[in-house]
């Protein structure tokens, strides 16, 4: 079985995390770049005792790393795409090897229903959509859909 992460292991156990450990983590998903000092100052404890607990949370894959979020558009990519895939009989294997390939895929998921995998690629022009899909549909069936707007942008995971 694969965990979260698509990596082989266990099933899923979360980690017992306190109120203030759920502090923190609301706080780093709001800024990654806090000072300890000042995560101390938003949940009341000292820079040493955050920095304990940051890096514990770090070694129990709690936290899983720190990234800089970017605005596609910003660096000329302003056609979002989502794609359900359903591979043909004996092909499930080949899809994340392909879209792993495809450098406008930043995210490929294997979800459950009547598809076995998700992606969302970040283009230049419609133009690009079209060799993009060409290397799944030899192996698979996909459906399309242009990102209009996103009401509800990603947020931090609530606290509890």
């Amino acid at each position: 079985m694969a965990n979260r992460r698509g990596r082989p292991g266990r099933a899923y156990e979360p980690k017992p995390l306190d109120a203030t450990d759920l502090k923190i983590l609301t706080e780093l998903q709001r800024d990654g770049r806090a000072s300890l000092a000042e995560l101390g100052r938003r949940v009341a404890l000292s820079a040493p005792a955050v920095a304990e607990r940051v890096q514990r949370l770090e070694e129990t894959g709690v936290i899983t790393g720190y990234h800089a979020t970017v605005d596609p558009v910003a660096l000329g990519f302003p056609i979002t795409i989502l794609v359900r895939i359903s591979p043909n009989p004996r092909e499930l294997s080949r899809i994340p090897k392909i879209a792993d390939e495809i450098p406008q895929i930043t995210e490929c998921h294997r979800i459950t229903g009547d598809d076995c995998f998700f992606f969302i690629a970040h283009l230049r022009a419609v133009e690009e959509l079209e060799p993009i899909l060409d290397r799944f549909t030899p192996y698979a069936r996909t459906t399309t859909s242009i990102l209009q707007s996103a009401p509800v942008p990603r947020r931090p995971l609530p606290p509890n």
